[in-house]
């Protein structure tokens, strides 16, 4: 038998990174090696938010072992109940634990900033040129390959959170209350919460499955043993520290709203676009697509931004690129100031309400996160608070595993349409508009990862290349 020295402890301990000290914050990653963490996270979130969320998952649970699963599902379970897009929140909530305020930022914009790039290219391109399949050959592969990074998740986050049959069940109850009656995100998860705190008291063992608490092996991850030896300061609640993000964040919100209705007047498209998208901000509970009928009325038929059948070439754009699904606002506001200018030059003022939509869409984000999530993590620990955190976490398996069937269809199918009847509603693909060659580049990564345990990015790569081949052969 071998002994192994302190110095080989360190460097296998998931706290320890090349042998560094102990930063400020009780853990000893450096912000630069964060700021590379994000990045990389943020060029990989292609799939929507289940896809993005098993990026987080694979990345920062499974790889770096930063975070632990309890503490990564207690914080998804918060933004999944907010509005907005709560995979950029979730990214936004660790980046907070890890280095405070300046990590949540650089996380939560890292998030958005390739995607916001990507679109905006391709806002200038679709306004020029009309040359939207550009996206559609140069993502074909990408969406195959991200639907197994998707499945993969879903899998992954079930075998942890349903260990029971009550838990089975609730997630099973969750995707049919969604995938077939369309019953409101936010309803299902208010009813999983509810379910949870009664059942604590009915059968206590069954329902806090989501402990408060991490095991001693989670223990050594390291924002958990930064909350655990009490180190975590930067994540206290108080009136004072409230007090002081609203003071930030609200004025960062509407001082330009209110500087643009003063000086455009409230006719003006970019006044429109900013109070729109502020409204918008908040009713955006489930994500993108609980908005995406109530966007296209409104920009379409009432303000005239888009024609009929370009919120879905927005969309195309945004489940293509990087970053949360409700960044086709940006193409939406783009497209309603190029084609309303009000004097400036189209290409400038697009630019310009780009820029305003994404602003007033994403501070809400970090002001739900830096208000709400101190208080979040003062609740841990709570057998209440795990419970329902339980009941919510079975609910949230559902509502991935309806995101994955729905982004399964369309990736096999090219024309999907939704049916109805007697008050139940399914996907009906044309099964003649079956697309066999993503269905085999999507069957090709599900072995590569799954199987083979081949890495994410050499996946997505080769998946992009042989897509684009087949698109333009």
């Amino acid at each position: 038998m071998t002994s192994s020295s302190p110095e080989d402890a360190s460097r296998s301990s998931p706290l320890a990174t090349s042998g560094q000290a102990q930063n400020a914050f009780g853990h000893n990653i450096t912000f630069a090696e964060a700021v590379r963490v994000w990045l990389r996270v943020a060029m990989l979130s292609f799939g929507g938010p289940a896809g993005q969320i098993a990026v987080m998952h694979r990345i920062l649970v499974d790889e770096k072992q930063w975070v632990s699963e309890s503490r990564f599902l207690h914080a998804l379970n918060y933004c999944m109940v907010l509005p907005g897009p709560e995979a950029q929140q979730l990214a936004t909530y660790l980046g907070w634990l890890l280095h405070g305020v300046k990590g949540g930022l650089v996380a939560g914009t890292l998030f958005v900033l390739p995607g916001f790039v990507a679109i905006l290219g391709l806002s200038l391109l679709y306004a020029g040129f009309q040359e939207a399949s550009l996206v559609q050959a140069l993502f074909f592969g990408i969406k195959a390959a991200v639907l197994a990074v998707v499945i993969q998740a879903v899998v992954r986050i079930a075998q942890r959170a349903l260990k029971n049959r009550v838990m089975v069940t609730l997630a099973a109850l969750a995707f049919v209350a969604i995938f077939f009656f369309a019953v409101p995100f936010p309803l299902v998860i208010a009813t999983a919460a509810l379910v949870g705190l009664i059942g604590r008291h009915l059968d206590p063992k069954r329902f806090v499955v989501i402990k408060g608490h991490t095991t001693p092996a989670e223990g050594e991850r390291a924002i958990d043993a930064m909350m655990a030896n009490g180190t975590g300061h930067h994540t206290e609640a108080s009136r004072g520290r409230t007090l002081k993000v609203l003071g930030i964040w609200l004025p960062l919100w509407f001082v330009p709203l209110i500087a643009l209705a003063l000086s455009l007047g409230m006719d003006n498209v970019f006044t429109q676009i900013g109070l729109f998208f502020s409204k918008l901000a908040v009713v955006t509970f489930g994500g993108a697509y609980s908005v995406l009928a109530y966007m296209a009325q409104e920009a379409v038929q009432n303000h005239g931004w888009l024609a009929p059948g370009e919120m879905l070439d927005g969309l195309g754009m945004a489940e293509s690129t990087p970053g949360p699904l409700i960044q086709v606002v940006q193409f939406v506001g783009f497209m309603g100031a190029f084609r309303d200018s009000g004097g400036l030059d189209p290409f400038t003022a697009g630019v310009l309400a780009s820029i305003l939509a994404t602003w007033v869409t994403f501070i809400p984000c970090f002001l739900w996160i830096f208000l709400g999530a101190p208080y979040v993590e003062k609740l841990r620990g709570n057998q209440a608070v795990s419970a329902a955190l339980s009941a919510v976490t079975a609910a949230v398996v559902g509502v991935m595993l309806n995101l994955a069937i729905w982004f399964a269809v369309h990736v096999a199918f090219a024309e999907v349409q939704t049916s109805k009847a007697w008050g139940i509603q399914w996907l009906a693909p044309q099964w003649d508009s079956v697309q066999l060659a993503s269905v085999v580049l999507a069957l090709g990564a599900f072995v590569a990862i799954l199987r083979f345990k081949i890495g994410m990015l050499p996946v997505l790569f080769t998946s992009a290349l042989l897509g684009m081949l087949w698109h333009w052969l």
